[in-house]
């Protein structure tokens, strides 16, 4: 499966790494001399330079420099379009026509060429030639209005969710077009806009405004639908529970030594919880602060009741079991693995995130370009 990946940042290039991860020969298109944008998004940086944010994203992908907006460049990038099973790019709508590269124009010319494009609020809105980024999609997008703690600011996510979940939206609906191919030799175009992403995730806050009339605002760690489901203080460091069932909470409340509270009218059920989580919480808070927290984790894993610590970043990657499912080494460089699993087996990582325009010679040199013409293109900046 080859895939040209003109898309720069993170939603686009995840979900490229995802299918790179699943086999694809990905070659990554950048401006030369410059490259992504997320070559530059540091400290931290690594050794040769290139910032620790580029690497989450282009594992496995081969590097090709090469600028588009000059004829000879575009020329080429059409070449490999031809050739190629998918195309992912984030341009603001139209703009890719500009190089002969729309998807109407390339399927002319390679039926069967899925294209995917990842923009802000979607090419056929009022907005769509608004630029956008992952905080502003998760604000205007109601994300941040539901995130952080109660009475505080609005806060956005600590990673870039909507743009990963961009990507993981664009992937489904690449190997979808793809599957659909495979019966009717027909290519497809996959749309994933930033702001319909997020508002797709919004899930039971959305359905609790719309189902229910109920405004969801910000509860910190607590949850609007499921109690106990939050994080809480013991005797020295924070735990999270997540009490999913109302067995679940009878064996909680006799684990913490007050097993009367699952007999109580207030808190029989999760509705009941839910309405009187004022009453349940300070009871809750004052049992679990009578021991530390692996005291309480060892009880509660003993009886089937989920919880977790509440870890560090340094804490998650000191654990044994992510050095051992998600950690490879590669290229003397670190990378965490795709999660997902075949027939028991992780998805390979062969290759580092490369250095700018890595492959730009070999792949040119695939096109049947020789020395001298690739020497030229070097010269005039197009390569």
């Amino acid at each position: 499966m080859k895939v040209l990946d003109l898309s720069r940042i993170l939603a686009g290039p995840f979900a490229t790494m995802h299918l790179a991860d699943l086999g694809a020969d990905v070659i990554k298109v950048e401006l030369p001399g410059r490259g992504d944008e997320t070559r530059h998004w540091g400290p931290p940086f690594a050794a040769d330079g290139t910032a620790a944010y580029f690497t989450v994203a282009n594992r496995n992908k081969r590097a090709l420099t090469l600028d588009l907006g000059s004829a000879p460049g575009a020329a080429i990038a059409r070449r490999l379009a031809t050739a190629a099973d998918v195309l992912v790019d984030n341009f603001l709508p139209g703009r890719l026509a500009r190089f002969g590269l729309d998807p109407d124009a390339l399927r002319t010319a390679n039926p069967g060429l899925v294209t995917c494009t990842i923009t802000g609020f979607g090419s056929d809105s009022a907005a769509a030639g608004r630029p956008s980024f992952d905080f502003l999609a998760q604000a205007a997008g109601g994300l941040m209005s539901i995130t952080g703690a109660e009475d505080g600011v609005p806060t956005k996510v600590g990673v870039a969710i909507v743009d990963l979940a961009a990507g993981l939206f664009a992937t489904t609906g690449i190997l979808a077009a793809l599957r659909r191919r495979d019966h009717t030799g027909q290519g497809a175009h996959v749309e994933v806009p930033l702001f319909d992403a997020v508002v797709g995730l919004l899930a039971n806050q959305a359905a609790n405004w719309l189902v229910g009339g109920v405004e969801p605002v910000p509860m910190g760690n607590a949850h609007p639908n499921i109690v106990p489901y939050e994080s809480f203080p013991t005797a020295d460091r924070p735990l999270a529970l997540a009490v999913g069932t109302d067995r679940q909470f009878v064996r909680l409340v006799a684990v913490l030594g007050v097993p009367e509270l699952a007999d109580d009218d207030r808190f029989r059920t999760n509705a009941d919880r839910v309405r009187h989580r004022e009453a349940l919480r300070p009871v809750l808070i004052a049992r679990l602060a009578t021991a530390p927290r692996s005291r309480w984790l060892e009880l509660l894993d003993e009886a089937g009741v989920p919880a977790a610590p509440v870890n560090t970043v340094p804490e998650v990657f000191a654990d044994p079991l992510v050095a051992q499912r998600l950690l490879v080494e590669v290229d003397g460089g670190v990378q965490v693995r795709s999660p997902v699993r075949l027939d028991g087996r992780p998805l390979p990582v062969t290759d580092a995130p490369p250095a700018l325009g890595r492959d730009t010679d070999a792949i040119l040199a695939g096109l049947g370009l020789d020395a001298g013409e690739i020497g030229r293109l070097r010269s005039a900046g197009v390569a």
